[in-house]
């Protein structure tokens, strides 16, 4: 980030380095996840056979065998919101954590090393993203599960129905499992990112290879410990109506739907990693190769 200008006139006049910067993370973020659109649109299938293994524990197999009794119609049903948010993601994860870092280094540069720092605006980062972000995700939920295809057929009857409830138990469903899977998860990522792409180019890794190694290698570090969370949240989101346990009551029962056995509540965990590592590896690339021609 570039410094302000000595000149007040300079700064009156113009909007000063790192009010460009900032718009320059808004904008690489949102360019590098439009990219990486594509991605979530090829894999989604991979995603909803993950969402079936979290609702109802089946394995790959069953849950497979479950979407072709649905037919191919249905496949992409529920795609709309995480397309959506996908894009809307990227534009707020880096151009936020720009932002978030900025005034951040102003304070707490002397105290924090580079990439605590970092990690720090990722904090702050993943708690605005939940707040966000939390409704397309319970949407999206509703309309993968396929106990509500008949009394909720179309995105349309879904808004409404959630529309119609509180914001606890409608958009805000499983809001502070979201919360602490995503402030923790971007905390890990942004305290990651760089560190871990500068060690491989070290080793002799391009820039562009090294980027996309370091959104592999961190995807998997953080995806594995917070997979049990977007369990519970598939769990707790998919239903709409009717009774609304608690976080704690909600992980119990889950807890004991798994037989008490963690085998069980990683089922889909697999394919989670292989997405994941997908999709932030080319968008860890992409954003960095466009920060790297813009610097």
């Amino acid at each position: 980030m570039g410094q302000v200008h000595a000149d007040s006139n300079l700064k009156q006049d113009q909007p000063g380095p790192h009010a460009a910067a900032w718009f320059r993370s808004y904008m690489h973020g949102g360019t590098s996840s439009l990219v990486s659109t594509l991605t979530t649109l090829l894999t989604f299938p991979v995603y909803k056979t993950v969402f079936r293994q979290q609702l109802h524990s089946t394995s790959v197999r069953g849950a497979v065998a479950q979407l072709y009794r649905e037919g191919p119609w249905r496949l992409y049903r529920g795609v709309a919101p995480p397309l959506l948010m996908r894009t809307l993601n990227g534009t707020l994860l880096f151009g936020l954590q720009g932002s978030l870092l900025e005034r951040l280094s102003s304070w707490a540069k002397p105290v924090f090393p580079g990439a605590a720092l970092q990690a720090l605006a990722g904090l702050g980062t993943g708690v605005a993203e939940a707040l966000v972000f939390t409704p397309f995700e319970r949407v999206q939920n509703v309309l993968q599960n396929s106990g509500n295809d008949r009394s909720l057929p179309t995105l349309r009857s879904v808004l409404a129905r959630l529309s119609r409830q509180t914001l606890a138990s409608g958009y805000y469903r499983a809001l502070l499992p979201i919360l602490v899977r995503n402030a923790l998860g971007n905390s890990l990522y942004f305290g990651l990112k760089d560190p871990t792409s500068s060690a491989l180019r070290d080793h002799g890794i391009s820039p562009i290879a090294s980027s996309f190694m370091s959104g592999v290698v961190n995807s998997i570090v953080i995806s594995l410990p917070l997979y049990p969370l977007s369990v519970l949240v598939a769990n707790m989101q998919a239903g709409v109506g009717g009774e609304s346990p608690g976080v704690r009551a909600s992980a119990l029962r889950l807890w004991q739907a798994r037989q008490c056995r963690v085998a069980l509540l990683y089922r889909g965990g697999l394919l989670v990693v292989l997405r994941s590592c997908i999709t932030w590896g080319i968008t860890t690339a992409i954003y960095d190769q466009l920060e790297r021609r813009a610097g």
